[in-house]
C-alpha cells in the first residue's frame, strides 16, 4: 500500500493502463478484462486488475493534470515495479486532419511545465513515447481499421486556456491534439526506465468546435482501450 493506492503486494499487474477518470476505469475494466477486481478506492481514484487474453493487466485512473498523474504513476513504478504505463484518454484536435473519434498516437509531448521542471532548470528536456509500444500501437490500429495520427501533442497546465496565441503556434508547428497528463508519465518514465505512451481518442476540437455528446464519449473510447491492450502485449 502506498498513500494513495491501497492496492496490495501482487494485485498491480506490469501492465497498467491510466484513463484520467476513475469511472473510466471502471468501464473499461468491466468492458475489456475478464474476472476485474477493484484493488484501489483510496480518494476515490479506482482501480481494476483482470486478466485481456489471459495477461494480467490493471487499468487505474490518474485524475486530471500532470501533478495528479505524476503522483499515481511514481508509486506505480516506485513501489509496485510498473514495467509499462499507457495513457488512455480523451483530447482536442488541433489540426483540420484530425477529427473527432480519431486516435492519436502521442510520439512526443511539449509543455509549457511539467512537475519535473524544478530537476531539469534550464534544459527543456523532450518527452517521447517508448518506440515499441509506439509500432506496436500504430500496427494494431491499421489492422483494427481505426482513422489514426502519429506525431506531438501538447500537455497543458490548464484545461481552460486563455492562451489562444499559443494555440496557434502549436497548430503552426504540426502539433495533433492537446491533453494534460502524457509529458510527465514520458518523463517519469525515462527517468525510471519504464515503457510510456499516450493513446488518445479526439473528444473535441479546437479548430472546428465540434465536440462528441458525453454520452457518446465511452462507445468511441473502446477503439483506444484495445489498440493500448495490443500494444503493451504485442
Amino acid at each position: 500500500m502506498t498513500i494513495h493506492i491501497g492496492a496490495k503486494p501482487g494485485e498491480i499487474a506490469e501492465t497498467v493502463l491510466m484513463p484520467g477518470d476513475p469511472y473510466r476505469a471502471k468501464w473499461a475494466a468491466e468492458t475489456f478484462l475478464e474476472n476485474p477486481v477493484l484493488v484501489n478506492e483510496v480518494r476515490g481514484m479506482l482501480g481494476f486488475t483482470g486478466t485481456w487474453k489471459g495477461h494480467k493487466v490493471t487499468i487505474q485512473g490518474s485524475g486530471m493534470g500532470m501533478p495528479s498523474l505524476s503522483i499515481y504513476a511514481n508509486e506505480l513504478i516506485k513501489d509496485y515495479d510498473v514495467k509499462t504505463l499507457i495513457r488512455i484518454g480523451s483530447c482536442g484536435g488541433m489540426q483540420e486532419s484530425v477529427g473527432i473519434r480519431d486516435v492519436i498516437l502521442a510520439m512526443t509531448a511539449s509543455t509549457v511545465s511539467t512537475p519535473s521542471l524544478g530537476i531539469f532548470k534550464e534544459l527543456n528536456f523532450a518527452p517521447c513515447a517508448d518506440y515499441g509500444l509506439l509500432a506496436a500501437a500504430h500496427s494494431a490500429a491499421m489492422a483494427k481499421g481505426t482513422k489514426t495520427h502519429v506525431g506531438g501533442i501538447y500537455s497543458s497546465d490548464v484545461f481552460y486556456d486563455e492562451r489562444p496565441d499559443l494555440n496557434e503556434q502549436m497548430v503552426r508547428h504540426g502539433i495533433l491534439g492537446v491533453e494534460m497528463e502524457a509529458a510527465e508519465l514520458y518523463t517519469l518514465a525515462a527517468r525510471y526506465g519504464r515503457r510510456a505512451l499516450a493513446v488518445l481518442t479526439v473528444s473535441d476540437h479546437l479548430i472546428t468546435h465540434e465536440a462528441l455528446p458525453s454520452e457518446d464519449r465511452e462507445r468511441s473510447f473502446g477503439d483506444m482501450v484495445e489498440i493500448a491492450l495490443e500494444a503493451a502485449f504485442a
